[in-house]
Parts: C-alpha cells; structure tokens; sequence
C-alpha cells in the first residue's frame, strides 16, 4: 500500500543546511497497522507531511497504491489525498460550525456519493464510534475523547485505503487515549486499510503490527 524509497529531507538552520532523512526507506503493506515512534523533533510529523505530498522531499519516492505522490501536480495530488488518504489529528481539527454529522459527512460530500450513500455511512459510522444520538451535536459540545472518535469517524468515511495519524491520542488522558486507538485500529482493521500512526506513546503502540522507531534520519525496529 505504501512504499517509500530514498527519501531525502533538509531544512535550512541558522543558514546551516540540516539533514532530517537521508534516502529513507518504509514498506506498509495492505491493511497493516504500523506506529512509528520518536522523539519531539525527530521528524514524525515532516515524515506524514512527505507521505501525504503536503510538503515535497529533496528526492525519493512514496508510492501509495502504485501511485507516486509527488509526481502528481498539485491539482491531481489534491484530489489523491481526497480519495486515497484519511487523517486523524492531535487536535481533533473538526470544523464548529458543522454538526457532528456534517463533518462526518464532508469528506462524502468531496466525492460523488450521493446524499442517501452520504447519510447511511454517517449513521453507520456514528453508531460504530458509540456516538449514535450526536449527529445534531456540536464539536464544542462534546469531551475530547467524543470529539476524536468523531475525527477518527471522518476519517473513514470515504474509505481511504491509507490512514495517518498524527500523535490521535496525544491531547486525551490515558484512558480515553487508549480506547480511542483501540477503536481507530478495530475500526481501519474491518475496513482493510493500512495505518500508520506516529505517537510518542508505547502504549498506543501496542495496537498495531509493527512498531518503528524514527532516530537520526531513519526508521528502526523498535
């Protein structure tokens, strides 16, 4: 599902050029559920930003589903994100204005399912993340934990076949951090789709496969 090769990455530090990878390599496979851990500033962040071709990298390759992201023009790179991709934040990073279910649904409304496909799959998914009465709700009304399994619900909506997560745990106490990962692993497990999470916790780890971590530039077995 997703194949990084070569992946290179500086930034410019001080006037000082700072290598953040050098030729990087990752293999995710299909529906395989991968987390990724390091330290603040290690790069986990950069490294989702490169995969989902918000940034560019000096060279290299990430292919998803055969598809080389970064050869795409910004156009068709958009549109690939909007198919392929799913995210779920740290912050959440749901829209107030919207109702529950209107941000659940957005992702659908980006696409050509129509407005019965859109609501079934809201009503689906709401009762999968156990917020099956919220749909009229408003993010501001609801505790963190409701607010990240909402975002993790958006995130599925349209059936991505790669989801990332940028540390989905890390602005929720440990309890209902570890019931939300769990429920984001049950649920990208019974859609098939490949996962990976970046996390500084050993304990969200423990949902997925595989467990890397990121030190100096490159991706070690944990």
């Amino acid at each position: 599902m997703l194949k990084i090769q070569g992946l290179s990455k500086s930034y410019l530090q001080a006037d000082q050029c700072q290598q953040l990878f050098d030729r990087l390599a990752l293999d995710v496979q299909n529906a395989e559920i991968v987390a990724l851990l390091g330290a603040s500033g290690s790069g986990k962040t950069t490294l989702l930003n490169l995969i989902s071709g918000i940034d560019d990298p000096d060279s290299g390759v990430v292919a998803i589903n055969g598809t080389d992201i970064h050869q795409l023009g910004e156009p068709q790179r958009t549109l690939f994100r909007r198919n392929q991709i799913g995210f779920i934040f740290q912050f959440f990073n749901l829209i107030p204005t919207l109702t529950v279910g209107e941000n659940i649904a957005l992702p659908l409304e980006l696409t050509d399912a129509g407005p019965s496909a859109t609501a079934d799959r809201v009503a689906d998914l709401l009762h999968r993340v156990g917020l099956g009465k919220m749909a009229d709700r408003y993010p501001e009304t609801l505790s963190g934990g409701e607010q990240q399994r909402i975002a993790v619900a958006r995130a599925l909506a349209h059936r991505p076949k790669l989801l990332l997560a940028d540390e989905p745990t890390g602005n929720l106490d440990e309890a209902t951090g570890e019931s939300v990962i769990a429920l984001l692993g049950e649920l990208a497990r019974d859609q098939q789709a490949s996962l990976l999470v970046v996390t500084h916790s050993d304990r969200v780890a423990r949902v997925a496969d595989r467990v890397l971590r990121l030190d100096r530039g490159q991706l070690l077995a944990a």
